[in-house]
C-alpha cells in the first residue's frame, strides 16, 4: 500500500482548496509540522556543537547548575504533552486503519511534535546546567508558533462542527492549553531573569551547596526527570563497582539536610508550641505538635504522591478487564473505537505503570528523607538534653548509658520509620474504599461478600498485630536483659574465671535467652497467621458463581477482580500494623528521656531561655553557631570581690536527689587562690562529692557557692579515669592547641614516655572504648596528664594516685603537681589518701561523714587537733623533716617497666599488625589483587548461607524446600483453574451452565493453598529460630570457656556486638528475609513460567530483559552492601560519642567544653545521615529500574497475547491469567533483588559468629578424677613452686623465668617489685590463667596442672586490683553460689569494715547494687571485693594490690584483721605500698620475671644493699 501525506485516493478531497487554504484539513496538518521542524533545525547544531565538546565537563563539575523559574512545572507540562502526543499518534493510526490508503497527515505531525517536545526539554536542560539563559529565545519562538498553529487547527474543528464526542477534538484542545501554558512559563523566565528585552539582566548564582565540591548528594539539585528516575546515581553506582565506597566518596550533606539546620527548625517548633500553650506544655502531645509543625510539609507531599500512585494502580485491573473483554469478542479486525482497542489499552497500561511506579518511589523517598532529617534533629535534641542531665540521674540508675544508647540507636530509628509509614495512614483507607467500589462495579453483590470477609478479618488482623506488638516488646525486654547480663559477664570475665563462677552466669544468660526464644516463637506464630488473610478473598468467586447463576462470569470480570484482590491485600495487612505502631509510638515518644529532671533545665519542651532564634549563617562554618547558641542554662553562681580565695562555700547543704537526705551538710570552706589545697578523709566521707558540689554537679538545698571572678574552665581529673575513644595524644591535648614543649613536660611528669614507647603506634595509638587496652595506672596517668596540660587557672584532681605505685606517685607529685602547677600559681584542689604528701599542702580540708571536720594549714591542725595530727603521723610513718630528703632512690633504667606492659600491649600490637597486613594486601597497587578483592565484593557469601541452613538440621531443610514448591504450585493451579472455569463459561453458549464441579475443585485448591501458606511460613520461622538458638548457645559456650588471652586481644565491644547486633539479625531478620526471598523468587519464576506457557513468543523478549536485570542487580548489590556497612559504621562513632559524653559529663562540664562536643556530635550525625540518604537513594534507584522492567514485561506479555488470541489461538481466560501474572512480576522483581542484597549483608552476622566459634577453649578437663581429689583440698595451704616459667601466649616472651619458692602452711607472704616485674603474673599462675610451659606448682602435694580447672579455681581465693561488682543485691555479689548463711555474710562484711554501711542501706544484704557498683565509692567497692573473698573460706588467699583505692586508716585496720582472721591461712599479698607487707613472714622481691630477694623482711632490712630496703626507704 503506497504512502502519501494526504492519502492517494483519486477522488480524495484532501487536495481540494476551493473553500480556502485554511479549510483544507491536510494543509492545516502540514502547517502544524512547521514549528517542530523549525525547532529541530535550530537546536540540533547548538546541542551538538555547543555542548558536545563540554558535555563531560558539565556532567562532572556541577557548580553551574541552576533551576530557572518554573523548572518543575515545565517538566511536568512536557511529560503531559508527550503523553497527549502519543495518544494523538495512536488515534491517527487507529483512524487511518479504516480507509484503504495511508494518510500520513493523521499521525506524522504528532510524531514530529513528539520529537520536538523531547528536543525542547533536552535543550532546556543543557541551557539550565550551563546557566546561559539567552539561548532560551529559540524556545520562546517555538512555543509561540506551536500555540498559533494548534489554535488554527482547533478553530477549524469548531467551524466544521467537530465536537467533544470526537477524541481528535479533545486532544487538539488539550494541546492548545499545554502549548499556551509552556509559552506562559517561558515568558515568566524572561520576567524574572530579564535576560532579553531588559537593560540589566539579573545575575543568579547557583546554590551554595553546589559551589562546594564536597557535596555529592545531588537529589535536591538535579532536574525532575533525574529526580524521578535517580539518574544522577548511575555514575555513583558504577564507581562503587570499581572501588569501595567510603565517607570521602559520599561527601558532605547539603545545608538544608544537616543536623544543625533541622535541629534549629525543631527548636523553633518547640518555641512556637511553648508560646502557644500554658507555661508547662503536656508531654507527648506538645512533642507531636512540634514534630508535625517542623516536618509536616514534606509528609503531606509524600502522602499526596502516595494517594496518586494508589489511584493509578487501579489502571491495571481496569485495563486487563478491557483487554480480555475485547479479546473475548473474538473479532479479528482492529475496532475503530479508540479506548476499546486492546492494543491501545496495553500501551495505556504501560504508561500508567511507569507513572505509578515513579510517583510511588518519589513518595517513599520524600518520607524517608523527612524521617532521616527528623532523626538528626531528635538526636541533637537528646544530646543537648544529656549535656544538661544532673549527675544524680546517672549515678542513681535513673538513666543508664545503655538506655541512652538504646534511645539513640533504636528509638530514633523507629521514629524515622514511623514517618516513613505515615503516608500509608491516609493513603490506605482511600485505596481500600476505591478498591471495594470497583469490585462492586465488576462483581455486583458478591463483591460485598468479599468485602465483608475482608472487614471481618480486619479485627482479626488488628488482634494479631496487637499480639505481634506485645511479643516484640517482650522480646526486646528479654533481649535487653540478656545483653545486660552478657555485658556484665564479659566485663567481669577475669573474676568469673578466677572464682570458677562461669556456670552461674552462663545459666543466668541461658535462662533469659530461653524466655526470649519463647516470645520469639510467639512472634513467629502470629506473623505466620497474619500472612494468611489474603487467601480468603478467593472464595468470593465461588459465591459469585452460585449467587448470580448465569450472570456475567467472564474471564474479564474474574481476572480484573483477581488483580483488585492482589492490590487490596497489602493495605489491609499493613493498616492494622501501622495503626498499632502509630498508637504505641504516640504513647512513648521520648517522653521519658526528654522530661528527666536536670539541674539546669526543668523541661525538655523549654530548652533555652527565651531568645531570638539564630538563622544559620551560611557564610560562616557551623561551629560559630554552636558557640553562640547557648542552650544550657547554668545555675547562677554568685561573683564577689576579694582576691584571697578562689571558691568559697558558706553553710552549704548538698544532695544527689532532690528528695534524698543531704550527702554533704554544713559545708563552710574557703579554697585559697593560687595554692595547693588537699582534701583528706576516710573512704566514703564525701571528698569526691565536695569537688562535684563545687563544680555545680550536685543539687544545692541551701547555702551559697561563691567563685572569685567568673568561674571559667576547670581542669578536672575524675577518680574513675575518663578517656575518649581517640589517640593518646588527643586524650592529653583534649581539643586544646598543641604545644610540643608543654606536651613533653606533661608526658615526663606523668612518667608516660616508657608506656608510649611500648604502644604499637606510640602516642598515635587509638585508645579503645573506656581505655580497654590500657592498665588502670596508665588510664589514671593519661587522665591526670590531660588536667596538667590545660592552661586553666583552677585544677581539680580527684585521687590521682590510687592506681599508681609509690615511685610513680612521688614523681607525679614532685614534677607535675608541685613543679608544673603550683609554681605557675594555679589553684589546685587535690583529693588523696596519701597522707605523706600533706606537708606540701598550703591548705588542708579534713572530712568525716559528709561534713568538714577541720580546715587550715598543717600547723593549724597540729595546734588545734593534735590527736588527729598524731594519728596522721603514725599513718604516714615518717617525720616532717624527712620530706626534704625525698629523692627517688635508684632510678633504674626504664626498661624494667616494659616487661608486663609488653605482654599487655603485644595483644593490641598483634591485632593491629594483623589488620595492617590485611590492609596492605588489599591496598597494594597490584591490579590482580584489586580485581580479586572487587570480585570478592561482587560474590554472594554462599559458605555462610550453607552454614546457616546446615545448622537447621536434616529434617527441617527438605520440609522447607518442599513446602515452598508445593505452595507455589497450588497457587498457580488456583489461578489456572479460574482461567479454565471462566473460559468454559464463555464457550458453553447454553443458558444453563453447571458451576458446581468447578467451584468444588476451586474451593479444595483454595483450602489447600491456605494450609500450605501457613505451613511454609511456620517452617521458615521455626527453622530460623532453631538456628538462632543453636548458634547463640554455641557462641556463649565458646566465649565463656575461652582463655583469658582471648579477652585481652579482642575488644569487648566486638564480642558484645556478636551477642547484640548479630544475634538480633539471626533471630529476627534472616528468617523474614529468607521467607521473603524464597517467596518473591518463586513468584517471579511461576509468573514468568505462566506467561511463557500462555505465549511462548514472550521468551524471545525475556532474554534481553533478563540480561539487563542481572547487571542492575549485580551493580546494586555491591553498592548497597558498601552503603549498608557505611551506614552501620558511621552509627558506631555516633553511639560511642553519646556513651562517652554520658560517662564524662562532669569532666566536659568542668572544662566547659559543651560546644566542642556538640560540634563533634553534629559531624557524626551528618556522616551517618548522608550514608542513610545514599542508601535510600540507591534503593530507589534499583526499584525504579526494576519497576520499569516489570512494566516492559506487562507490555510485551499484553501485545503478544493479544496478537495470538486475535488469531484464535488463545482463550480469553488464559490471556487474563497471563496479564494478571505479568502485573505481579513488576512487584516481586524488586523484592527479589532487595532481599538478595539484604540477605548478603545479614549473612555477614553468621560469618562473624562462625569466626568466633573457632576460638580454642581452655582445657577444663583434668588428669585427676573427682574421687582422687580430697574433699577439703587444700586443707593446709602449703605451696611449692618448682622452676616455674610462665608466658601470656605461646608466641610471647616469658614473664616469669625459672621461679622457685616454698611457702609453708599458714605463712603470710608479701610480693613486691616495680610495675611490670611480674607480680600479677605470679598470682595468675596459681589459677592457671597463664601458659605454664616449664616447671610446676604443687599445692598440698597435688600438681595443679593435673586438676580440673573448675576444681582448682573454686578452692582458692583472690582479690583483684580493679574492683568488680555486678548489678543485683549485695548478697548476690558476695555469694552468687548461695552457699553461705546470713551470719557468715555479716561476718565477712564486718571484717571488710562495711557492716555499718550495709546496715544503713534499705534492705540490708538485699540492698540493690547498680550496674558496675556505681552507687558505692571506689574504696567501698574494693572493700566489697575483700568481703567476697573472705566469704570463700579457702586456706589459700591471694591479694593483688587490693588496697590501692583505700585510705591508710582503713587499710591499717584491714591489715590487722587479715593477720588475725586469717591466722591459720596462707596469704599471698602483692603490694604497691611496701609498708603493708612489713609484718609478713616472708618477702619476695621480683624484677623482670625472676626472684631477686626472698627472705624475712627484718633480714632484708638489715642488709644495706637490699632492694627491699630501698623500697621501704622510698615508701616512708
Amino acid at each position: 500500500m503506497s504512502l502519501a501525506f494526504c492519502g492517494n485516493e483519486n477522488n480524495s478531497a484532501a487536495y481540494n482548496v476551493e473553500k480556502g487554504v485554511l479549510n483544507n484539513g491536510c494543509f492545516v496538518d502540514a502547517l502544524n509540522v512547521v514549528p517542530h521542524v523549525f525547532l529541530l533545525f535550530i537546536t540540533f547544531p547548538i546541542l551538538f556543537i555547543g555542548w558536545g565538546s563540554q558535555s563531560s565537563k558539565v556532567h562532572i563539575h556541577h557548580s553551574t547548575w541552576l533551576h530557572f523559574p518554573g523548572h518543575n512545572l515545565r517538566w511536568i507540562l512536557t511529560f503531559i504533552l508527550l503523553f497527549v502526543l502519543v495518544c494523538e499518534i495512536a488515534e491517527g493510526i487507529v483512524s487511518d486503519g479504516v480507509s484503504e490508503s495511508r494518510h500520513l497527515h493523521l499521525y506524522m505531525p504528532a510524531g514530529m511534535a513528539f520529537l520536538a517536545a523531547i528536543t525542547s526539554v533536552v535543550y532546556y536542560h543543557n541551557i539550565e546546567t550551563s546557566n546561559f539563559p539567552k539561548l532560551l529565545i529559540a524556545l520562546l519562538f517555538y512555543w509561540t508558533l506551536a500555540f498559533i498553529t494548534k489554535t488554527i487547527k482547533f478553530v477549524k474543528f469548531c467551524d466544521n462542527g467537530v465536537g467533544f464526542s470526537q477524541l481528535r477534538f479533545c486532544l487538539t484542545g488539550l494541546l492548545v492549553i499545554l502549548y499556551g501554558m509552556l509559552l506562559a512559563v517561558e515568558i515568566n523566565v524572561i520576567r524574572v531573569r530579564r535576560y532579553v528585552f531588559f537593560k540589566t539582566p539579573k545575575e543568579v548564582k547557583p546554590p551554595e551547596d553546589l559551589q562546594d565540591l564536597g557535596v555529592r548528594f545531588l537529589q535536591p539539585f538535579v532536574n525532575l526527570l533525574s529526580k524521578g528516575t535517580y539518574w544522577w546515581m548511575n555514575t555513583f553506582i558504577k564507581t562503587a563497582h570499581k572501588k569501595p565506597i567510603d565517607l570521602k566518596a559520599i561527601g558532605k550533606l547539603p545545608i538544608a539536610m544537616r543536623a544543625l539546620t533541622n535541629y534549629l527548625r525543631l527548636n523553633e517548633a518547640f518555641e512556637a508550641q511553648k508560646n502557644k500553650r500554658s507555661p508547662y506544655p503536656q508531654g507527648s502531645k506538645s512533642i507531636w505538635c512540634a514534630l508535625c509543625w517542623a516536618f509536616g510539609r514534606p509528609l503531606v507531599l509524600s502522602s499526596t504522591f502516595r494517594i496518586l500512585a494508589d489511584l493509578l494502580g487501579f489502571a491495571g485491573p481496569l485495563c486487563i478487564s478491557g483487554i480480555v473483554h475485547h479479546v473475548g469478542k473474538g473479532n479479528n479486525t482492529i475496532r475503530p473505537q479508540f479506548l476499546a482497542n486492546a492494543y491501545v489499552l496495553a500501551v495505556l497500561l504501560f504508561f500508567a505503570l511507569l507513572l505509578q511506579r515513579t510517583i510511588l518511589q518519589a513518595s517513599y523517598y520524600v518520607a524517608i528523607e523527612t524521617g532521616i532529617n527528623l532523626r538528626g534533629a531528635i538526636q541533637t535534641k537528646i544530646y543537648n538534653k544529656i549535656m544538661q542531665l544532673s549527675t544524680s540521674n546517672m549515678s542513681m540508675g535513673e538513666m543508664t548509658a545503655g538506655q541512652i544508647c538504646n534511645l539513640v540507636a533504636i528509638d530514633t530509628n523507629q521514629l524515622m520509620w514511623f514517618f516513613f509509614l505515615c503516608p500509608n495512614l491516609w493513603a490506605m483507607p482511600v485505596q481500600i474504599i476505591v478498591g471495594v467500589l470497583l469490585l462492586y462495579y465488576l462483581l455486583g453483590i458478591s463483591a460485598l461478600i468479599g468485602a465483608v470477609v475482608i472487614i471481618v478479618l480486619a479485627p482479626v488482623q488488628y488482634f494479631v498485630a496487637t499480639k505481634l506488638s506485645q511479643a516484640q516488646r517482650s522480646t526486646l525486654e528479654y533481649s535487653n536483659e540478656r545483653l545486660k547480663k552478657t555485658n556484665e559477664m564479659l566485663r567481669g570475665i577475669k573474676l568469673l574465671k578466677l572464682y570458677a563462677w562461669e556456670h552461674i552466669f552462663h545459666s543466668s544468660v541461658e535462662e533469659t535467652r530461653q524466655k526470649e526464644m519463647t516470645s520469639l516463637k510467639a512472634f513467629a506464630l502470629y506473623t505466620s497467621i497474619s500472612m494468611q488473610c489474603e487467601m480468603f478473598s478467593l472464595f468470593t468467586f465461588v459465591v459469585h458463581a452460585h449467587l448470580t447463576g448465569n450472570a456475567d462470569f467472564s474471564p474479564s470480570v474474574a481476572f480484573a477482580s483477581l488483580s483488585l484482590f492482589h492490590i487490596l491485600v497489602t493495605p489491609l495487612f499493613l493498616l492494622s500494623s501501622v495503626l498499632l505502631d502509630e498508637t504505641s509510638l504516640h504513647l512513648r515518644c521520648f517522653e521519658g528521656t526528654l522530661l528527666v529532671s536536670s539541674p539546669f533545665t526543668m523541661y525538655f519542651c523549654l530548652p533555652a531561655p527565651a531568645q531570638p532564634l539564630k538563622v544559620v549563617n551560611r557564610k560562616r562554618p557551623a561551629r560559630e553557631d554552636w558557640n553562640n547558641y547557648s542552650s544550657h542554662m547554668r545555675r547562677p553562681v554568685n561573683i564577689t570581690e576579694g582576691d584571697d580565695f578562689c571558691v568559697k562555700i558558706t553553710n552549704g547543704f548538698f544532695t544527689w536527689t532532690p528528695e534524698g537526705s543531704a550527702t554533704l551538710s554544713n559545708i563552710d570552706i574557703r579554697i585559697p587562690q593560687g595554692q595547693l589545697t588537699m582534701i583528706v578523709g576516710q573512704v566514703g566521707c564525701g571528698k569526691s562529692s565536695l569537688l562535684l558540689a563545687t563544680l555545680g554537679e550536685m543539687q544545692k538545698t541551701s547555702g551559697n557557692v561563691f567563685w572569685n571572678r567568673k568561674r571559667g574552665s576547670v581542669a578536672y581529673a575524675s577518680q574513675k579515669p575518663w578517656l575518649l575513644n581517640a589517640t593518646v595524644e588527643e586524650n592529653i591535648i583534649f581539643e586544646s592547641s598543641f604545644n610540643k614543649q608543654r606536651y613533653k613536660a606533661v608526658i615526663d611528669a606523668c612518667s608516660l614516655q616508657p608506656d608510649i614507647d611500648i604502644l604499637p603506634h606510640g602516642d598515635q595509638t587509638q585508645i579503645g572504648e573506656r581505655g580497654i587496652n590500657l592498665s588502670g595506672g596508665q588510664r589514671q596517668r593519661i587522665s591526670v596528664a590531660r588536667a596538667l596540660y590545660q592552661q586553666t587557672n583552677v585544677v581539680f584532681l580527684d585521687d590521682p594516685f590510687s592506681a599508681l605505685d609509690i615511685h610513680l606517685s612521688d614523681h607525679l607529685m614532685q614534677e607535675g603537681i608541685l613543679k608544673m602547677l603550683r609554681e605557675d600559681k594555679r589553684t589546685i584542689i587535690l583529693v588523696t589518701h596519701k597522707l605523706q604528701y600533706l606537708p606540701h599542702a598550703d591548705w588542708i580540708i579534713t572530712m568525716k561523714d559528709g561534713t568538714i571536720q577541720r580546715e587550715g594549714t598543717l600547723k593549724d591542725i597540729q595546734k588545734s587537733e593534735s590527736e588527729l595530727f598524731e594519728h596522721w603521723k603514725t599513718l604516714m610513718n615518717r617525720q616532717d623533716q624527712e620530706l626534704e630528703k625525698e629523692t627517688i632512690i635508684e632510678r633504674k633504667p626504664v626498661l624494667e617497666r616494659k616487661n608486663l606492659r609488653r605482654t599487655r600491649y603485644s595483644r593490641e600490637a598483634l591485632l593491629k599488625d594483623d589488620e595492617e597486613d590485611e590492609e596492605e594486601i588489599t591496598e597494594s597497587d597490584d591490579d590482580d589483587n584489586l580485581s580479586s578483592v572487587l570480585h570478592q565484593r561482587a560474590k554472594m557469601p554462599w559458605r555462610a548461607c550453607g552454614k546457616y541452613l546446615s545448622s537447621a538440621g536434616i529434617l527441617l531443610l527438605p520440609l522447607l524446600v518442599l513446602s515452598q514448591l508445593l505452595k507455589h504450585t497450588v497457587m498457580v493451579a488456583i489461578d489456572y483453574w479460574l482461567a479454565k472455569w471462566t473460559s468454559d463459561v464463555i464457550s458453553a453458549k447454553s443458558d444453563e451452565f453447571n458451576h458446581s464441579r468447578y467451584s468444588r475443585v476451586f474451593s479444595i485448591l483454595c483450602c489447600l493453598g491456605i494450609i500450605l501458606c501457613l505451613v511454609t511460613s511456620i517452617a521458615v520461622e521455626w527453622t530460623g529460630l532453631k538456628v538462632a538458638k543453636k548458634l547463640h548457645y554455641c557462641l556463649l559456650n565458646k566465649i565463656i570457656l575461652a582463655p583469658m588471652r582471648f579477652f585481652e586481644t579482642t575488644p569487648l565491644g566486638s564480642i558484645l556486638n556478636r551477642f547484640s547486633a548479630d544475634c538480633n539479625t539471626i533471630d529476627q531478620h534472616i528468617p523474614a528475609t529468607l521467607e521473603c526471598l524464597s517467596r518473591s523468587t518463586l513468584l517471579c519464576v511461576s509468573a514468568l513460567a505462566v506467561i511463557s506457557y500462555v505465549t511462548p513468543m514472550f521468551l524471545i523478549a525475556l532474554l534481553p530483559l533478563a540480561i539487563i536485570c542481572y547487571f542492575i542487580q549485580k551493580y546494586f548489590r555491591v553498592a548497597s552492601r558498601d552503603l549498608q556497612q557505611l551506614d552501620d559504621s558511621t552509627q558506631l562513632p555516633l553511639l560511642c560519642h553519646f556513651s562517652e559524653t554520658v560517662e564524662g559529663l562532669t569532666t566536659i562540664r568542668a572544662f566547659r567544653y559543651e560546644s566542642r562536643f556538640r560540634q563533634k556530635l553534629l559531624e557524626y550525625t551528618d556522616s551517618n545521615n548522608i550514608a542513610s540518604l545514599f542508601l535510600t537513594a540507591a534503593n530507589r534507584w534499583l526499584e525504579v529500574r526494576m519497576e520499569y522492567i516489570g512494566a516492559c514485561v506487562v507490555l510485551i506479555a499484553a501485545v503478544t497475547s493479544i496478537t495470538k488470541s486475535l488469531y484464535n489461538q488463545l482463550s480469553s481466560g488464559l490471556v487474563g491469567l497471563g496479564l494478571t501474572y505479568a502485573l505481579m512480576v513488576s512487584n516481586y522483581l524488586n523484592w527479589m533483588v532487595r532481599n538478595l542484597a539484604d540477605m548478603e549483608i545479614q549473612l555477614g552476622a553468621v560469618k562473624r559468629i562462625n569466626g568466633l566459634l573457632k576460638t580454642e577453649a581452655e582445657n577444663y578437663e583434668g588428669l585427676l578424677s573427682p574421687s582422687q581429689i580430697p574433699q577439703n583440698w587444700p586443707a593446709r595451704g602449703e605451696i611449692q613452686i618448682q622452676n616455674l616459667s610462665v608466658r601470656y601466649d605461646s608466641n610471647l616472651k616469658p614473664v616469669l623465668k625459672h621461679v622457685s619458692a616454698h611457702i609453708s602452711p599458714g605463712q603470710k607472704i608479701g610480693i613486691c617489685g616495680r610495675t611490670g616485674s611480674g607480680k600479677s603474673s605470679f598470682s595468675l599462675a596459681f589459677f592457671r590463667m597463664v601458659d605454664t610451659f616449664e616447671g610446676r606448682i604443687i599445692i598440698d602435694g597435688i600438681d595443679i596442672a593435673k586438676l580440673p580447672l573448675q576444681t582448682l579455681r573454686s578452692r582458692l581465693s583472690i582479690i583483684l586490683q580493679d574492683p568488680i561488682l555486678f548489678s543485683g543485691t549485695i548478697r548476690f555479689n558476695l555469694d552468687p553460689e548461695k552457699k553461705c548463711t546470713d551470719s557468715m555474710l555479716w561476718e565477712a562484711l564486718e571484717i571488710a569494715q562495711l557492716k555499718h554501711v550495709v546496715k544503713a542501706l534499705p534492705g540490708g544484704l538485699d540492698a540493690i547494687v547498680t550496674e558496675g557498683g556505681e552507687n558505692f565509692s571506689q574504696g567501698q567497692r574494693q572493700l566489697f571485693c575483700l568481703a567476697r573473698a573472705f566469704v570463700r573460706k579457702t586456706s589459700i588467699f591471694i591479694m593483688d594490690e587490693a588496697t590501692a583505692s583505700i585510705d591508710m586508716a582503713t587499710e591499717n585496720i584491714l591489715q590487722k584483721v587479715v593477720m588475725t582472721a586469717f591466722a591459720d591461712r596462707t596469704v599471698v599479698t602483692i603490694a604497691h605500698r611496701v609498708h603493708t607487707i612489713l609484718n609478713a613472714d616472708l618477702v619476695i622481691v621480683m624484677k623482670r620475671g625472676v626472684i631477686l630477694e626472698y627472705d624475712k623482711p627484718e633480714v632484708l632490712l638489715e642488709q644495706e644493699d637490699s632492694v627491699f630496703a630501698s623500697f621501704v626507704q622510698a615508701d616512708k
